[in-house]
Formats: C-alpha cells, sequence, structure tokens
C-alpha cells in the first residue's frame, strides 16, 4: 500500500505574511506525527545548488555529461587556461612565483591522486649506511658533513618510477636513488635519478609526462610499462622528453643491480664555502663495482622467476658483507650571471655537462651497511625533500626543481597523513629541532612552553632565530634578472635534440644495438601508426642511422631530419663516460653458479664454494635435488634455478636426467642444465667447465667461444672466470650489428 502523504499546511487567505527565520516549509502539527510522510519541500528562499555534473554540464541521462567537457584546456572551476606547459616565473629565467594559482592546483591534485601508496617511485628498496666525506669539497662548499674524516648516518631509497608496489624490479625504467644525510646541521636530501637528465623542462609538465606512462587510464593496462601509445604520444609530441627517452632506452633502463647504478641529482645546485664565495654545481654517485645492466631478454625472465630481483640482490650483498659504495662527486662551475658553462644551460634539467669539458672531483663515500628492519616503517614511511638543505647548499632558478620545493612536501601530506611526517622514527633530524610547528594528524612530540610564537616573552623569547656564525641556513643574495611575469623558458631551453645525438654518438656498436632494439619493441607495441612514425622523426632529428634501422625494424619509411645537425658551441662530439663498457671492476656481490652432478666425484666442491665466499662473491650450488653434495648445501634445484639470478656458471659435472625430467635430446644431459648452459651463452656471461663438465660445455656451446674457461680443477677455472666478471659482460662473444 502506497504510504499516504502528510497534507501540507498552508496559510489561510488573509492571513499575514509570517515573519522571516521560520524554521521548516510548514507549520508543525500539535500532536507528534503518526503517519510517515515524505520529506517536505524546501522553503521557497531555499532553492539550493542548482544540479550540474562534476564537469559543468547539465544533468542528462546521457553518461557523457560526467566526462570533460569541451574543446579547452580550463582549471577546476571551468577558467580557460592558455598554458599549462610552463610555471609563471618572474622573468623567462627568473625563479617560480607562489602565486602561480594554475600550477599549485595542478600539482597539488596531482600529489593526492593516489591513495596511499607513491604516485611515483612506488615500488621501492632501501638501505642504512654511512657517508664519510674527504674534505676536499671545502674550497667551494662549507657543509659539515663533507669535512675530512667526518662520518655521517644515512639512508638511501632506490626505485622505480612508473610501476606500482606490486610491479617487477627489472621493468626498463628510469630508477630513483634518494640520500638522506642526518647530518648535525640538519638533514640533507639528494634526491637523484640513474639518469641525469629529465623528461621535462618545467615542473608544471610532471602530472602530464608521469599520467603520459603511467597504464592507460580505461584499462590500468600496461603495468610499469613505457610501450604504449599515450606515452610515445607524449614523448613524440613534447620533443624535450627525447633525450631522457634514449637514457632509458639504452642499458641504463634496464641496470643489473641497484649497487651497480649511478646517481645524479639532475638540477643544478649552488654551493658556498666559508669566505661566502658560490659555485655551481652538479652532483654525482659512482659506484665502485661499475655500471651494468641486464639484456633485456634476462629483464623479461627475472619479471617472471624473481620480480623482486634487484631488493633481493640489494639485500643479500648486505647481510653477505659485500657492502656496496658509490662516490660523490660533484662537477663545480662558475657562478656567472648567465649560469651558463661552456654553452650549456645550467638550469635545463634536460642537459647534463660532458665529463670532458667538467670532471667530477670526489668528495666523499657512501657505503650501505644495513637492512631495514620493517619495510613499512622504514622504506615505505620515508619522505624525501630537495628543499631538505643544510648550511652550504642552495637552489638554484631550475623551473623543474623550483616546482619539486613545493610538491615533496605537499605529496607527503596526504601520503603519511599529515604534516607531522617528519616525526615518523626514519625521518626524525639527527639535529635539535625547535621548529614552534604544533598539534596535527600523527604529532608526537610532547612539547612544553607556551609560546610557539615569535617574538614571545613568557618563553624567554626562545626559540631565537640564528645568524651566520651560529650555522643558519641561508638563503642566497642571490640577483634575479629583471623581466616581467610570464609563463615562458629561456631561448636557450629550445635545443632538445643535440645531447641526445651525443649520448647515441657516445654508444659502442653493442650498446647502440640495444638502443635499436628497445625502440623497436617499444614502438612496436603502440596500436597507433601516427605515433610510430611521429617518434621517428623525432630519431631522424637525433641521428639518421638510428631513425633508419629503427623504421626497418618496424617495416616503415625512414623520414628526413627537420632540425639542423650542427653541434652546439661548446660541445663535444663524443663523450666516454656516457658508455658502460670497456672498463674493469670490482666483482663483489657477484653471484657464481656450480652446477654439478652428485654421482660423481665431488671432492673439490668445498674448496671451490670456500674461495668464492672468500672472494665476496656468492656461490649457488645447483643439482637434481635438494640437500648436500660433499657437504655443501645445494642452493637450487633444477626445478628452482634460473640462469638470470646468475652472473657466470662454472660446471663442475654433467648431470643426467633428474627424477621429475623428461628427456629432450640425445645427449642424456638433464635439459634444464642445457637450458642454463644456453642462456648464460646468449647473455654473455662467462662459463667456465672441467672434469666432466667440459662434455656439457661443448655440447652446448660454439667451441673457441669468447668468454668460455676450461681448466684442471674448479680453482684454476675460477680464476679465469673471475677475470671475465671484471668486465661484467663478454659482449666479444657476439659481434654487433652496428
Amino acid at each position: 500500500m502506497p504510504l499516504e502523504e502528510e497534507p501540507v499546511m498552508t496559510s489561510a487567505k488573509n492571513t499575514p505574511t509570517p515573519a522571516p527565520g521560520r524554521p521548516g516549509s510548514a507549520p508543525p502539527s500539535l500532536e507528534e506525527p503518526a503517519r510517515p510522510t515524505g520529506p517536505l519541500p524546501p522553503k521557497p528562499d531555499q532553492q539550493g545548488v542548482q544540479p550540474r555534473t562534476p564537469t559543468g554540464a547539465d544533468p542528462s541521462p546521457d553518461r557523457s555529461t560526467n566526462a570533460q567537457q569541451g574543446a579547452h584546456l580550463t582549471t577546476s572551476q571551468g577558467a580557460r587556461l592558455r598554458d599549462t606547459d610552463h610555471s609563471l616565473k618572474a622573468g623567462a629565467r627568473g625563479p617560480v612565483l607562489l602565486q602561480d594559482h594554475h600550477l599549485r592546483e595542478k600539482i597539488t591534485h596531482f600529489d593526492h591522486e593516489r591513495i596511499p601508496e607513491r604516485v611515483v617511485h612506488a615500488r621501492g628498496a632501501a638501505a642504512h649506511g654511512v657517508f664519510e666525506g674527504y674534505g676536499t669539497a671545502e674550497p667551494v662548499c662549507r657543509a659539515a658533513f663533507l669535512a675530512q674524516g667526518r662520518r655521517t648516518e644515512v639512508f638511501t631509497r632506490f626505485s622505480t618510477v612508473v610501476g606500482s608496489r606490486g610491479s617487477m624490479d627489472t621493468a626498463r625504467d628510469t630508477r630513483g636513488f634518494a640520500t638522506k644525510f642526518y647530518t648535525e646541521e640538519g638533514t640533507f636530501d639528494l634526491v637523484a635519478n640513474n639518469i641525469p637528465v629529465f623528461f621535462i623542462q618545467d615542473g608544471i609538465k610532471f602530472p602530464d609526462v608521469v599520467h603520459a606512462a603511467k597504464p592507460h587510464p580505461d584499462r590500468e593496462i600496461p603495468q610499469a610499462q613505457s610501450a604504449h601509445d599515450t606515452f610515445w604520444d607524449f614523448v613524440s609530441l613534447h620533443t624535450e622528453a627525447q633525450h631522457h627517452t634514449l637514457w632509458f632506452m639504452g642499458d641504463r633502463g634496464i641496470p643489473r643491480s641497484y649497487r651497480m647504478m649511478e646517481g645524479f641529482g639532475i638540477h643544478t645546485f649552488r654551493l658556498t664555502n666559508a669566505a661566502g664565495e658560490t659555485s655551481l654545481v652538479k652532483f654525482h654517485w659512482k659506484p665502485a663495482l661499475g655500471v651494468h645492466s641486464l639484456t633485456w631478454e634476462e629483464a623479461q625472465l627475472l619479471g617472471g622467476a624473481d620480480p623482486d630481483f634487484h631488493r633481493r640482490d640489494l639485500s643479500d650483498a648486505i647481510e653477505s658483507g659485500a657492502h656496496p659504495s658509490w662516490e660523490l662527486g660533484i662537477q663545480v662551475f662558475p657562478d656567472t650571471e648567465a649560469q651558463t658553462f661552456e654553452g650549456i644551460d645550467l638550469l635545463d634539467p634536460t642537459k647534463f655537462v660532458p665529463e670532458e669539458l667538467a670532471p667530477v672531483q670526489p668528495v666523499g663515500r657512501l657505503t650501505l651497511d644495513r637492512n631495514p628492519s620493517n619495510y613499512f616503517a622504514e622504506t615505505e614511511q620515508v619522505a624525501f625533500n630537495p628543499g631538505h638543505l643544510v648550511p652550504g647548499i642552495d637552489v638554484t632558478d631550475d623551473p623543474l626543481l623550483q616546482v619539486r620545493l613545493f610538491s615533496y612536501v605537499d605529496t607527503q601530506l596526504t601520503r603519511l597523513g599529515g604534516p607531522n611526517f617528519a616525526q615518523l622514527p626514519i625521518n626524525r633530524a639527527h639535529a635539535p629541532v625547535n621548529d614552534m610547528l604544533r598539534d596535527g594528524y600523527g604529532q608526537q612530540g610532547d612539547h612544553a612552553g607556551v609560546a610557539p610564537y615569535r617574538p614571545n616573552s613568557l618563553d624567554g623569547g626562545c626559540p631565537f632565530t640564528a645568524g651566520e656564525q651560529d650555522g643558519a641556513v641561508t638563503d642566497l643574495p642571490v640577483r634575479v634578472p629583471e623581466g616581467i611575469k610570464e609563463r615562458a623558458l629561456s631561448a636557450t631551453f629550445e635545443d632538445h635534440y643535440s645531447q641526445a645525438r651525443l649520448f647515441w654518438r657516445s654508444m659502442t656498436p653493442v650498446e647502440q644495438d640495444h638502443i635499436v632494439d628497445a625502440y623497436s619493441f617499444e614502438l612496436g607495441k603502440c596500436y597507433e601508426a601516427t605515433i610510430r612514425q611521429r617518434q621517428l622523426q623525432c630519431l631522424a632529428n637525433i641521428d639518421g642511422r638510428l631513425c633508419a634501422r629503427v623504421a626497418e625494424a618496424l617495416g616503415m619509411p625512414a623520414p628526413e631530419s627537420t632540425v639542423a645537425a650542427e653541434d652546439p658551441a661548446g660541445q663535444v662530439p663524443f663523450s666516454a663516460p656516457l658508455s658502460q663498457l670497456g672498463g674493469a671492476w670490482p666483482v663483489d656481490g657477484r653471484t657464481i653458479g656450480i652446477l654439478v652432478d652428485p654421482e660423481a666425484d665431488n671432492s673439490g666442491l668445498l674448496d671451490l664454494h670456500e674461495a668464492i665466499a672468500a672472494a665476496s662473491m656468492t656461490p649457488v650450488v645447483i643439482a637434481p635435488r635438494g640437500g648436500e653434495v660433499a657437504g655443501v648445501p645445494v642452493g637450487r634445484t633444477f626445478a628452482t634455478a634460473a640462469s638470470v639470478e646468475l652472473d657466470a656458471l662454472l660446471l663442475a659435472g654433467a648431470p643426467r636426467l633428474a627424477p621429475d625430467s623428461r628427456p629432450s635430446s640425445a645427449d642424456g644431459l638433464e635439459p634444464r642444465a642445457g637450458t642454463l648452459i644456453d642462456e648464460c651463452w646468449h647473455h654473455a656471461k662467462a662459463i667456465g667447465a672441467w672434469g666432466p663438465g667440459r662434455e656439457a660445455l661443448e655440447a652446448r656451446t660454439v667451441p673457441g667461444g669468447a668468454g668460455l674457461v676450461v681448466g684442471d680443477d674448479g680453482l684454476e677455472v675460477l680464476d679465469g672466470i673471475t677475470e671475465l666478471l671484471a668486465a661484467h659482460r663478454v659482449w666479444e662473444r657476439f659481434p654487433a650489428r652496428a
């Protein structure tokens, strides 16, 4: 039965108009209402909000009214925008202005669009350690932690950029390299990447590049990949991204280990020494183990076999005592009004300075020696900020850095539950804190006093501001060039191709092959042919041969360059430090697989195992079944072993079929042992053999091939393998195609 409606009481005719202030739209009855009724209508003066969809359209059964409206970009309030590529600055080379309401709205929304993981750098691994200064920075920087012999506790977090927390470690991506220095003068954060240049020149574009690189919003695929249409649509249109893209299409996009990555501060910083003299610098981290990478096939296999490969590698190396280390270095430039060096704009984050023009000067060493005890409390809750500075280090007007100074703090407010994220144990300063900040979510301090303000007399005037003689952080009085408020960048930011061309020319033929293969794969995964065509035009503007090789793989015509190919003033034609190949490096932390046949004579296995461990490497015995062989624990069975976990393979035997195996060849060799040998061969890894293991080696590889070591016993072969490992790979095994 339908509910009966309560009659609405209305004023009788000729009844005086009621005074304003009636609480409801009808007078109440004397008795408590006993019959259910619907809601009363609003009073005539209370019509409320005019219905609109979230995107400003009139409501309609048509679902498109909830989607974005109109052909023009607007603010969230519907005001049309003239420019979203440039933040508002005090002149084209001046600092970014706080009054830029569009920048703040765009970045603030971006900072808070993930709950609760980081929008970018969500997947990470970290470790504690110590930094020891060399004292060599004293002529340019007065920061105390750089003094000779000064030891400072640090926490370093490595990460991928695009993937979620559940993605794999070995995706092709840029890597983060963020270090928190707990100095006696306050916390200093060096928030770096493993690539020295960035996708964009102005921080206002950061939401755009990340939205383009993230999975497509309709299907949430592909995860942790750039091989899709939205990413290549963006970078082929926004050509300042081409330089960074070329770097991670190279081998640096798939590092072998966090322990084997360079780190770069990207931006130019301003340092000041004890005399008040200033210099411009770029920060570099140089790994003691050298810069090494995975092959593309290894990266894909690891995504299935061990998606946590990089974080496992880092923690295992530290636990085994092979503590990874990096040297911190600086490139120093005169602090001139132009803020350029040899024709290179030091405020442009898409440019780097070749080391031939400005050598990297070592100023200290970082060693990671302790693993976290709780991932969430430490690795997940650590909060970095490029604005965490100490006396002697200041920022510049780099328009990407300027926006990061706002964005990092803003991001933590949601991700870590409020303004007191600095009080989480991993973020706490190792210097006295008296900040007058009170209350708020997550407040853990128990503050005393009644006057958290300045000036005051009730708390005796405390806290007092510090003078330079007290070690205060100083905002250096840098002259801002005269200009007008505008959304613009300096004309010196307009060259998007010459440094990408330098990077390509500096690669060895092997590395160039890898770059061609990466572009061919990534663009081959794009659905739209126009996007592939547009990106080929960008490659033609970098280098014609690069473009032609990728175009051939895609089955498309190679366009001609549309830009002049002359190198700018001061540019070097070739920069050797950009290549990863050609050096010899320590082998600490390398993993050596030892393939054994339990039925054979393994009397020398224990000595070999201990020799590998004594050389700070990790021996892993691989056998048909678990347990022990000659008193040595089996680390992997054929069911669990994967070649991609190994840096080199030693064949101590030629094991026959395991109980859970099926024959696949006439030679009777365990097929999974054959797969291990084949993959190590194709991935250019060193392989050694002695005794019965020589049979397996000869059956599965090319006789006389590069990187094969045979001998009379395991210790003899190990010596040859260790020498080969110093170069990481045996690339000469396969001729380059370039």
